[in-house]
């Protein structure tokens, strides 16, 4: 019959002593064998079963619409772009949102012109603090397009992507070394596309029923695909898919912030009249050059930003006061009647012929640009037929 002393030795000899159970005395390592398995093997199947994984997952996104090449558009992109014109003499760059983006081509501007344009337009981002930021450059002294929505350019704050400026002055090695990984892997694969991570997509399995939650609903989705140069068109799925299109729509139809509801306010138009007006006498005193660019949109969108900003309080004063030429769509037969299919961005095709009316009238707007004796011939809005109802 075992002893009571035994049994209490034993359970003593169980419990793990702490260094302050013997004071003076290191912690003892435990050691832990490790069994022998087929490691080999068992590497081997991992492997498999993760390339089998990552091709699955792979498929399904480009079955989504997805494809490789669509690059990501971030502040390293932008700031990659920015670093041309501290690099050498730039003919033309674009500042604005996501209008002017996705509605000029770069391939088009160029066979008119000879001059590839350096794109520095944000979407969801205000174009005046990245003019003032070119007419503070003494590097830049060409052709500033400034392509602006009445929403988007006459407001306080810069917008979505308001830190691009930060990373191009202050941009970390290891995030620029993860920019050019990332940038590398995304010439092969898909499914990297950030509006189509796996933690987006099960954030967007929220119905968004909760009281006061926000809503995955009223996020912006997927809209555009971007290639070098930051040359960026409307996503094809979006022309497409009448869900995806009606997401778009919904979107930018939500009501604005308290803060930018009902007309805006006059103090608000004199200090973006006077900060455009002091942008633009920078760069001309350099022998530069600045034109705006008011790019279409259409259906109930276009109804609510005139009623926010009426042309005749927004856009015709604006120009009078930075003392530029404008070019808005509205005046151009050629810039009207195109395919706008979530009312606020042209079809890709639409944005070349957008592209080539613009850049007609652009040559005309300032002696900066030429158009080429081999320039091909003008397109019109038939040559972009409506391809969506």
């Amino acid at each position: 019959m075992p002893s009571s002393t035994s049994s209490s030795s034993r359970r003593e000899s169980a419990e793990r002593l702490t260094a302050a159970d013997r004071p003076g005395v290191a912690q003892p390592v435990p050691v832990r064998p490790v069994p022998a398995r087929p490691w080999g093997p068992i590497a081997l199947f991992a492997l498999a079963l993760f390339i089998v994984l990552l091709g699955a997952w792979e498929w399904r996104m480009r079955a989504l619409g997805l494809e490789a090449g669509d690059l990501n558009d971030d502040g390293s992109s932008w700031a990659e772009q920015r670093r041309r014109i501290d690099a050498g003499d730039v003919k033309v760059a674009i500042v604005g949102d996501s209008r002017i983006l996705f509605d000029t081509d770069l391939d088009r501007f160029e066979a008119l012109t000879g001059a590839r344009p350096v794109q520095l337009a944000l979407p969801g981002t205000n174009a005046r603090p990245f003019l003032q930021d070119l007419a503070r450059d003494r590097n830049f002294h060409g052709l500033a397009i400034v392509g602006i929505a009445e929403r988007s350019y006459f407001r306080e704050e810069a917008g979505l992507m308001a830190n691009a400026l930060d990373v191009y002055r202050h941009e970390a090695p290891s995030r620029r070394s993860g920019f050019v990984l990332q940038r590398a892997l995304e010439q092969r694969l898909a499914f990297l596309d950030d509006a189509y991570r796996f933690s987006t997509l099960v954030h967007r399995l929220d119905p968004g029923l909760r009281p006061d939650a926000a809503s995955p609903l009223d996020d912006v989705w997927k809209v555009r695909s971007s290639g070098a140069d930051r040359q960026s068109w409307m996503w094809p799925r979006i022309e497409r898919d009448a869900r995806l299109r009606g997401h778009a729509r919904y979107v930018w139809m939500r009501p604005p912030p308290a803060n930018r509801r009902g007309p805006v306010p006059p103090e608000l138009i004199a200090r973006t009249q006077s900060a455009t007006r002091e942008a633009v006498a920078a760069i001309r005193a350099r022998g530069g050059d600045v034109v705006f660019v008011r790019p279409p949109s259409t259906g109930p969108l276009h109804v609510a930003e005139q009623k926010r900003l009426p042309r005749t309080i927004g856009w015709d004063p604006l120009l009078a006061a930075a003392g530029v030429h404008g070019i808005h769509f509205d005046d151009y037969a050629s810039m009207r009647g195109l395919d706008l299919p979530e009312w606020s961005h042209l079809s890709r095709r639409c944005a070349t012929v957008y592209t080539d009316a613009y850049v007609r009238e652009l040559v005309k707007a300032s002696d900066r640009l030429t158009l080429r004796a081999d320039a091909p011939a003008a397109l019109g809005p038939g040559d972009c037929e409506a391809q969506i109802p």
